[in-house]
């Protein structure tokens, strides 16, 4: 008998990361039903996002408000994930990551007492409110799911480390590498000469943003050689801010639209640096082989920074005036630095988890 998968999306990172699930899981047919389900908590970014994998939604839900609260976009997306549960009737409920789009549709499976696979678990800075408010939104996922489906192997511990039976994780590596060689191809080419540049985080909002603003203007001034592309996030946040510190700027800093995701990986390839407060660009740059500059204080990503190819510089200027200077000097040799973030076969490893032993007995039928 088929069992049927329920996977829930609310982002354009989740859509990235969870495509290559959903193919597997569509491409073994004859042992599961799966339905996808968008919470469209990224209404804007989301557009083309599934269809550039051949994929699209079967269920969708409207949760987003303008002005909306943390608390009032959580109370929406769990009041609908848990009504296309009762509809659905699934035998597993798959979210992943950090976001609420994962926390609630988890939460509305547990009150259903539907199993939850959590892809992508096990992150964690360990410090509450960076980033915001994405690390208290894995730890609650964990806390709510079945199966832990690790990117990495420090991942595991992580969660070994929290009290979660080992029985119950599994090292499967990172699906974002599995989307970028699905959508970048296995070869690519030697960088030009670009850097490509993101700021979207809440706990960058305000002082933080600005103090980047003015090392991104630093830096481009700095490399009249080097073309600057920052794809601005719609958040009016960002927006306001932007408008606001670099409308005199260099004419070699461009300011454009947010990029499809052929078109981001793209860019990123033709970089010679990323420079980014972005969890998964820093995972999609090391698969590229691309070197990068973390505007955070904190990663749960550590592998990046340990293997070489990324260092952290958080908000201040000179912090990533400096690093942004170390790593164009001398980038790391991809030779000898490998994929931390897996081998790009994630997705068919969770998909052949997913099988009749995994199912608990106090499941939902």
């Amino acid at each position: 008998m088929k069992q049927k998968i329920l996977l829930v999306i609310g982002t354009r990172p989740e859509a990235i990361k969870m495509a290559p699930v959903a193919l597997a899981l569509r491409q073994r047919a004859d042992r599961f039903d799966y339905r996808l389900l968008c919470t469209g908590q990224h209404r804007e970014l989301m557009q083309g996002t599934l269809e550039l994998f051949g994929l699209t939604a079967d269920l969708h839900l409207d949760a987003m408000r303008e002005g909306q609260s943390l608390a009032g976009l959580t109370a929406r997306l769990l009041t609908g994930v848990a009504e296309a549960i009762d509809g659905e009737h699934p035998d597993w409920v798959l979210v992943h990551g950090d976001t609420a789009t994962s926390t609630a549709a988890a939460l509305a499976a547990f009150y259903a007492r539907v199993p939850v696979a959590h892809v992508e678990a096990g992150l964690r800075t360990d410090t509450p409110y960076s980033p915001f408010p994405e690390e208290m939104n894995r730890r609650l996922t964990a806390r709510l799911a079945t199966l832990h489906l690790a990117p990495t192997e420090r991942a595991r511990r992580n969660l070994l480390r929290e009290g979660v039976a080992d029985g119950q994780i599994a090292v499967t590596g990172n699906t974002v590498v599995d989307a970028v060689r699905l959508i970048a191809g296995e070869q690519v080419a030697p960088p030009q000469d670009q850097v490509l540049f993101t700021c979207h985080r809440r706990e960058n909002f305000g002082q933080p943003m600005e103090h980047i603003f003015h090392a991104l203007l630093r830096l481009a001034a700095a490399h009249p050689d080097l073309q600057f592309v920052y794809p601005v996030h719609p958040n009016p946040e960002v927006r306001g801010t932007a408008a606001r510190l670099l409308t005199d700027r260099p004419v070699n800093l461009r300011l454009v639209e947010p990029l499809g995701y052929r078109e981001l990986l793209a860019t990123m390839a033709a970089a010679r640096l990323v420079v980014t407060d972005s969890g998964g660009l820093q995972e999609e740059a090391v698969a590229l082989g691309r070197p990068v500059v973390v505007l955070r204080d904190s990663t749960e990503r550590p592998e990046a920074v340990e293997s070489g190819w990324a260092r952290l510089a958080g908000s201040d200027e000179e912090h990533i005036l400096a690093a942004a200077e170390s790593l164009l000097a001398a980038p790391p040799a991809a030779v000898s630095n490998a994929n931390p973030f897996g081998d790009g076969h994630a997705a068919d490893r969770i998909a052949d988890l997913l099988t009749e032993q995994w199912m608990p007995s106090s499941g939902s039928r």
